[in-house]
């Protein structure tokens, strides 16, 4: 029987959180101060600035993500195969970084759209190597917490971005050239703290090499359970469309555009309350009950955005879109851990990102569709059903397939 930590006090459990991923969160803290600078402004800089549709947002934002995700596969192999993570980490960081100053020098859609491609490539390199280093550098006594920690403070980025967006918004009067140009400098000061505050093992632990290119008989070895965690994730992400969305149907609420940031300060602000104290419970409570409340949490927020009208139905639709991710991302992250062989870790990272990256490819593509074709009541009403069935879908699996938490 594997023993459990005793509950402590915040500062005493935190302390049990290794360096290395105290580091990580901070290098996505600041990329994440940069990046959501720019991305709580784009959607809207492209629909009244250059022209484009909510469908045309939709397949940006969802090839965007979904090339990220995409990416994450090989990076992930490539770790695994080497056994190092952090050169992909920086390299990973490095393409973001240097994306940054192409946003403020654009004069098209075209020239976005490749800004915003590279950007998601660096995001898929260094996605799934980082999540495996921390991976490697915790135990699982500590790892829903670790990887809870990384997702609040890359979230706190994720507030300070859009925080920061608004004010230089204000100040500017709404000058979109100079918040981008600012956002190119956290995003530069990320790349500087994986050079020097970001170590790992050695060498990674493996009990047999990993092959590359990625095998057939490679992947057989990953078990089913973390298969059913990657197919249960695949059919959640569908029902968690670009958040692009939110800031479009805030503008639809008419919401002056200065203000339109504040819907991610406040998702990401509930966001990073929530994900760190979910972590930490996730490493002594069933996991995938967790994971069927933030399911449910995603089914709430579409419901009330498609039926509750004006400001009151944005705010309870965004703190509970927050929640969701709260309960949902870390805890994930961690059952993915759970599942797959240390020397297998990448790879596993990288397969779940490119299920899920396909996912909100095809998330993002509908529910532009739809909010072009029907209206924004039909895109949240689609993402509450497809939530309501992925939730469902775990009650009859978890205590059969899915991973647990050592020592429940």
């Amino acid at each position: 029987m594997v023993d459990v930590p005793d509950m402590k006090p915040t500062r005493g459990v935190l302390s049990a959180v290794p360096g290395g991923v105290w580091a990580l969160g901070f290098v996505s803290l600041f990329m994440d101060v940069s990046s959501e600078m720019i991305h709580s402004l784009l959607p809207i800089y492209m629909v009244t600035a250059l022209g484009a549709s909510a469908l045309a947002v939709g397949i940006i934002e969802g090839i965007a993500e979904a090339t990220a995700q995409i990416t994450k596969v090989f990076s992930g192999v490539i770790s695994d195969w080497v056994g190092r993570r952090k050169p992909l980490v920086l390299m990973g960081y490095g393409m973001a970084a240097l994306t940054k100053p192409v946003f403020p020098l654009a004069s098209s859609i075209g020239w976005l759209v490749g800004a915003r491609f590279v950007d998601r490539v660096g995001k898929g390199i260094r996605g799934a190597p980082r999540d495996a280093l921390i991976a490697d550098i915790t135990t699982p006594a500590t790892r829903g917490l670790s990887f809870g920690l990384r997702q609040s403070l890359d979230t706190v980025g994720a507030f300070l971005g859009p925080s920061l967006a608004l004010f230089l918004m204000w100040s500017t009067s709404n000058d979109f050239t100079i918040v981008f140009w600012l956002a190119v400098i956290p995003a530069f000061l990320s790349v500087a703290v994986v050079i020097f505050g970001v170590r790992e093992p050695e060498r990674v632990e493996r009990t047999r090499p990993a092959r590359f290119p990625l095998r057939r008989d490679e992947l057989v070895r990953l078990p089913f359970g973390y298969w059913i965690v990657v197919a249960v994730s695949g059919l959640f992400t569908l029902a968690r469309f670009s958040e692009a969305f939110l800031l479009l149907d805030a503008q639809r609420r008419g919401m002056d555009v200065v203000l339109v940031p504040l819907v991610l300060i406040g998702m990401n602000i509930v966001y990073a309350m929530s994900a760190t104290p979910v972590g930490f419970l996730a490493d002594r409570v069933d996991r995938t009950v967790l994971l069927f409340v933030g399911t449910m949490l995603l089914a709430s927020a579409d419901i009330v955005l498609a039926t509750v009208p004006g400001h009151a139905g944005l705010a309870v639709g965004i703190v509970l879109w927050g929640l969701h991710m709260g309960f949902t991302q870390g805890v994930v992250a961690a059952l993915i851990a759970d599942s797959a062989p240390s020397e297998l870790r990448g790879t596993a990272f990288g397969i779940f990102n490119l299920v899920t990256g396909m996912s909100l490819l095809a998330a993002s593509v509908i529910a532009g569709a739809l909010w072009d074709g029907i209206g924004p009541a039909a895109t949240f009403v689609c993402g509450a059903l497809l939530a309501l069935i992925s939730g469902v879908s775990l009650l009859p699996l978890r205590n059969r397939f899915l991973p647990r938490p050592k020592g429940t």
